[in-house]
């Protein structure tokens, strides 16, 4: 019987990638939404999708029911915690047999980001599950960058306050596939195991903004500002003063040099080399490129 796989966080970005990657695979796909209606992509992709919410217990056992796999992305929040902790019960009762989660590069009770302190309580959970289990943590993702396409098709330049940090920063596409590889590979094989996933190496925002530009065939700068800007930014943008502050945290972290690493762990679970941000700007060029103009990147 093939085993099926339940996906939470099913909206998002890593677990819409994480549904293609699985899509032929022969697993079958339950995607667990608040909102039918926002679920397109995961019925495009095969997937059952039942509504419910990790915020309210009650709701999650037709979700849960029958499965043999659960794929855990909470999403940003004080509440993380306690939606992980629902998750972890609802998959127990209902008799699942793994439980892979998406947790975040650094969690740890001193993680200088509450991010990482909140994903460290719920890897405790997790870990704590008495179910299979394995914990991907991945480093900022490339995809981020999407969110200063608009500037960068205006005006060539983007800015972050993230002085002159170095980071190993990772292709969502590449999470997905090693969750992919996790979930198709038997129950033990990742039993107990937490994976740090980052891209190929360590580099600058001015860096990536030259491989930005090579794509687009045109200049592209980054520019340092203070947090004072970002975060009037982002609120005129209607982001909650709650994700503004743990980005700011973030930021000052990265500046500092807290996110200057990569590891091996991509190329071991996937047998190749991780996609380096070149691949990564070629594929996006055109969430780039100025309206009605022409970019020199490909998929």
């Amino acid at each position: 019987m093939p085993r099926t796989v339940l996906i939470t966080g099913a909206t998002g970005t890593v677990s819409t990638a994480l549904m293609g990657a699985l899509e032929g695979t022969g697993v079958g796909l339950r995607a667990l939404v608040r909102d039918g209606s926002a679920a397109a992509a995961a019925r495009e992709r095969g997937a059952e999708v039942v509504v419910g919410d990790l915020g309210d217990p009650r709701s999650l056992p037709p979700a849960f029911e029958g499965v043999q796999d659960v794929w855990l992305l909470t999403p940003n929040g004080p509440r993380a915690p306690e939606y992980a902790l629902s998750a972890v019960r609802a998959a127990r009762r209902a008799g699942a047999e793994r439980l892979v989660r998406l947790s975040a590069v650094g969690a740890a009770h001193d993680a200088p980001n509450r991010s990482g302190r909140l994903h460290a309580l719920a890897d405790r959970e997790t870990e704590r599950c008495g179910l299979r289990w394995t914990i991907l943590r991945p480093h900022w993702f490339m995809q981020n960058l999407l969110g200063e396409a608009g500037d960068i098709a205006a005006t060539g330049t983007f800015s972050l306050n993230m002085g002159a940090a170095r980071i190993g920063m990772v292709d969502v596409r590449d999470v997905a596939d090693c969750a992919a590889r996790v979930l198709l590979d038997a129950p033990d094989r990742h039993h107990g195991r937490i994976y740090t996933l980052t891209g190929p190496r360590s580099l600058t925002f001015g860096e990536a903004a030259a491989e930005l530009g090579a794509a687009l065939g045109r200049p592209v700068a980054y520019r340092a500002v203070g947090d004072d800007v970002k975060r009037a930014a982002l609120l005129g943008l209607g982001v909650t003063e709650w994700i503004v502050d743990m980005l700011e945290e973030y930021a000052r972290a990265y500046a500092g040099g807290w996110g200057d690493l990569t590891t091996g762990t991509v190329a071991g679970l996937l047998g190749r080399p991780p996609r380096d941000v070149a691949d990564f700007a070629r594929h996006h060029a055109a969430a780039f490129a100025p309206p009605g103009g022409a970019s020199a990147g490909g998929a």
